[in-house]
């Protein structure tokens, strides 16, 4: 049964043109950064700058209505990126894209070619359905800071993806909590690709069959399911 997705009226009202596509994978092999997802990577860099052609990420009109939304809750978008902002200036700098294993680069790489924030979670460690609400501010996230797990929380108000146990991705889409997490045990996952106007629909959903497809190719014996897009 597909994962249960809700998205709160409050932060409907905060931003109207948001939309988003779910992908749920089912037996995956995962494993270390290879040549072939670092492939993926360097192909996806290549079309993030012939896309940008000279520009600044977060000039990219996508982007910049991601940097509204941002505003809109009260963060920073200047000091918490959204996450595709995030990977496309890492992309851009010398060290260029980070290694971090076979799914997580694999879906790094869509986030990039298409300029669209995209997280992947763990459904094992998925407590209850996924819901994307302002928070009241004593939500638990578990993060990692000077290599141990701590808990943190967010700002009242703050824009979070949470389930029954605790908040999994803090400002949207700045910060992934370490509890559900892709690695390289996973053989689970739900990714969450996550639009705002002016990125059509169309754009979203062929952000969603190229991840779906470069899914079945990576893990064959794999059942990718590929959701609708919900605007509501």
């Amino acid at each position: 049964m597909p994962t249960s997705l809700y998205v709160s009226d409050e932060v409907r009202a905060l931003a109207p043109g948001f939309a988003h596509l779910a992908v749920e994978a089912h037996g995956l092999t995962n494993g270390p950064s290879d040549a072939s997802s670092a492939a993926l990577l360097d192909e996806a860099t290549r079309r993030l700058v012939r896309r940008l052609d000279g520009r600044a990420p977060q000039d990219d009109p996508h982007l910049a209505a991601w940097r509204a939304a941002y505003t809109a809750f009260g963060a920073k978008p200047s000091r918490t990126r959204n996450s595709a902002e995030a990977l496309a200036r890492r992309a851009l700098a010398d060290g260029g894209l980070p290694r971090i294993n076979r799914l997580v680069d694999l879906y790094n790489a869509i986030s990039v070619a298409h300029l669209v924030p995209v997280g992947g979670e763990d459904l094992d460690r998925i407590r209850g359905g996924m819901r994307l609400v302002r928070a009241a501010g004593d939500e638990p996230f578990a993060t990692a800071a000077g290599g141990a797990e701590v808990i943190e929380h967010p700002d009242a108000g703050e824009v979070v993806w949470c389930d029954d146990e605790g908040v999994t991705c803090r400002r949207w889409n700045w910060r992934q909590g370490v509890r559900t997490r892709l690695t390289e045990d996973s053989v689970s996952a739900l990714f969450l690709l996550e639009r705002m106007a002016p990125m059509s629909l169309d754009d979203l959903a062929a952000a969603g069959e190229e991840l779906a497809e470069a899914l079945q190719k990576s893990c064959p014996g794999a059942r990718v399911e590929l959701g609708g897009i919900r605007t509501a």
